[in-house]
């Protein structure tokens, strides 16, 4: 067993905190707003120029003519605000976004991001994911823990192209959550009825356990 996308986005929006400004990548962080606490107020901002998205649209609710930066449609909360990008990555390099959580491709025990390009493959730029990770407080990364060949995604020294270096804090996957120590991966939680061999079989380092199993 293992936790569903939803499960997942559910575990980390507990990373959020009242008050927190919050950027949420493309992809599977999307979900996160869906489960944002009731008694946590948050602002979500997007990179194009938005602060304050609301939960993911349904049919009754999309508005094609709003998008968030990877051109998905998205609502407004109420007291939500729009403005230029340049305004927006000014507020992302001034340090003033509390968390983001993002998806990737690879995260290494150094804490080393690979999240946006795989060579070879058609890919559209870099957006604003450097930006991000060198500008956010903190930054947790939301992904299967695995590829879909099996391969771990949680490995020694990233071999894809990297976003940033030593910039990931925390990684929630299907199998668990995990810090990054200056001695290595610590596992923190398992998702449930995940055994420790499990997802130590599905990851390319040696975990440090930090729980009673």
């Amino acid at each position: 067993m293992a936790w569903t996308r939803e499960q997942m986005a559910q575990r980390a929006a507990k990373e959020l905190q009242d008050g927190f400004y919050v950027n949420l990548g493309i992809g599977l962080p999307t979900l996160v707003a869906n489960y944002i606490p009731e008694n946590v107020d948050v602002w979500l901002q997007s990179e194009n120029g938005l602060l304050g998205i609301g939960e993911f649209p349904t049919e009754q609710t999309v508005d094609a003519d709003l998008i968030n930066a990877g051109k998905q449609t998205v609502t407004a909360r109420a007291g939500a605000a729009f403005f230029s990008s340049s305004e927006s990555f000014a507020m992302i390099r001034g340090g003033h976004v509390n968390i983001a959580i993002l998806g990737a491709m690879e995260v290494s025990e150094q804490g080393d991001l690979a999240n946006w390009m795989i060579p070879g493959k058609k890919v559209k730029g870099m957006g604003g994911a450097m930006d991000l990770v060198v500008g956010v407080q903190r930054v947790v990364v939301l992904m299967e823990h695995c590829a879909k060949d099996g391969t771990p995604k949680i490995v020694s020294k990233c071999s894809l192209p990297l976003t940033g270096q030593a910039v990931v804090h925390r990684v929630i996957t299907d199998l668990g959550v995990m810090d990054i120590t200056s001695e290595g991966i610590k596992l923190i939680e398992l998702a449930d009825d995940v055994t420790l061999e499990q997802i130590q079989a599905a990851s390319g380092v040696n975990l440090i356990t930090a729980i009673e199993v």
